[in-house]
């Protein structure tokens, strides 16, 4: 089968350090910096990223951090609540939009 995504691909991710290795670079360690441990654990942030892939619907970022999830001690239960919490606010933000057309229905039906 024909797939635009390719699983194999997210291995060529630092292949995007090859157009410009200095922007690369400071991608990488800021990447690092983020999810270090601070205020919040490395196995929080990744649930945080794994509600993210959700949101903004990244396959790769999906595979990535249910892997990282599971390395970092989540679990199943855990990751499909992250799930759902991203999944409520796509919902809600999807919902509140609906304002803005109403607006526009307000102004136009005046």
């Amino acid at each position: 089968m024909n797939h635009y995504y390719h699983a194999g691909d997210l291995g060529r991710f630092a292949e995007m350090g090859k157009g410009n290795p200095e922007l690369w670079q400071k991608f990488q360690e800021y990447y690092a910096a983020v999810f270090a441990d601070g205020a919040l654990t490395e196995r929080e942030k990744a649930l945080i990223a794994l509600g993210v892939a959700h949101a903004v619907q990244c396959p790769y970022c999906i595979d990535a951090y249910a892997k990282a999830c599971l390395e970092k001690g989540s679990n199943v239960e855990e990751m499909t609540e992250a799930v759902h919490v991203a999944c409520a606010i796509r919902g809600g933000a999807t919902l509140v939009h609906g304002v803005q057309m109403r607006n526009v229905v307000d102004k136009l039906s005046m």
